[in-house]
């Protein structure tokens, strides 16, 4: 009879030593990972501003950094928990370890897109151009940044579709909502309209918004009015702006033109819209319908 190559004894034996120290590998793992999360979630609480309307830019540069800390601090204790249990289940790491690094060099010369990724986010994070929470608009998709990494930014847009988009293809970043916004506005009114009686108009709407304790806070310098800066088909167009703070300048403009529609209405003044003049042409059969009959041939 053959012997058998794993007795009840060699078994036990395997547990009571190689099989406890990988139960303590995997303990230190959880533990190591839960720790990892508590000192980034206390990071977070201790940058987080209670009191503010919006988030402060100390809050969400703190936020992005510690997700991307976060994640690679997981990722090497994985590998080096991966690592140690291979060591007690007998392997000879060595091996393992040469062979990722070849590997590693090939995949690198077939993966430069994914390197290039991961430089370019390195410097979007360096260079701080934009952040979680902020309203960007890269690789001609526009949204809120609702998470980051070295490899990839992830925007959620106002249809609340979700873009997937890699850092390397970012060529230019704007971020609509980095330290303070603006919301600026083209206010049409009819050419007949005294263009000085109609900045008084919106003048005294813009005042009236900066003592509104709903938009007081988030209106940071008084309504500025450019003057007229145009003319157009059927309106002439006066240019408007508030500074705000970030995320609000689309919630002041919304505001603000639902006011001045009221303002307009009230004081008489007239909000253009298109007219199309029909040409009947001359003579004395000009506007007049002519229908012409056939009797029918017998």
């Amino acid at each position: 009879m053959p012997p058998v190559p794993f007795s009840l004894d060699s078994i036990v034996h395997w547990l009571l030593t190689h099989g406890v120290k990988i139960g303590l590998i995997l303990l230190g793992a959880f533990i190591a990972y839960r720790i990892v999360k508590a000192v980034v979630l206390k990071f977070e609480k201790k940058v987080r501003t209670e009191e503010a309307v919006v988030p402060t830019e100390l809050e969400k540069r703190a936020k992005t950094l510690a997700r991307i800390v976060q994640t690679a601090l997981i990722g090497m204790i994985s590998v080096i928990a991966f690592m140690m249990i291979i060591k007690e289940l007998g392997l000879d790491i060595g091996p393992i370890i040469a062979g990722a690094g070849i590997l590693g060099l090939a995949i690198g010369f077939g993966a430069q897109s994914l390197v290039k990724d991961v430089i370019s986010g390195f410097f979007i994070l360096m260079e701080d151009q934009y952040r979680v929470g902020d309203v960007v608009e890269v690789a001609g998709i526009g949204g809120l940044v609702e998470h980051m990494s070295l490899r990839v930014t992830i925007l959620r847009d106002l249809e609340g579709k979700v873009h997937y988009i890699p850092n390397g293809s970012i060529g230019t970043a704007t971020n609509m909502t980095k330290e303070w916004s603006r919301a600026v506005l083209d206010i049409g009114v009819a050419y007949k309209e005294d263009p000085d009686a109609v900045m008084n108009v919106l003048r005294e709407v813009g005042n009236e918004m900066e003592k509104d304790p709903n938009y007081s806070e988030v209106i940071l310098e008084p309504l500025q009015i450019l003057g007229v800066s145009d003319f157009a088909d059927s309106a002439v167009v006066i240019k408007v702006m508030f500074k705000t703070l970030p995320l609000k300048q689309w919630d002041v403009g919304r505001e603000f033109r639902r006011r001045i529609k009221k303002a307009f209405d009230e004081k008489g003044i007239e909000i253009p819209f298109p007219h199309v003049t029909l040409y009947m042409g001359e003579g004395e059969n000009k506007g007049k319908l002519v229908v012409e009959t056939k009797t029918p041939s017998r």
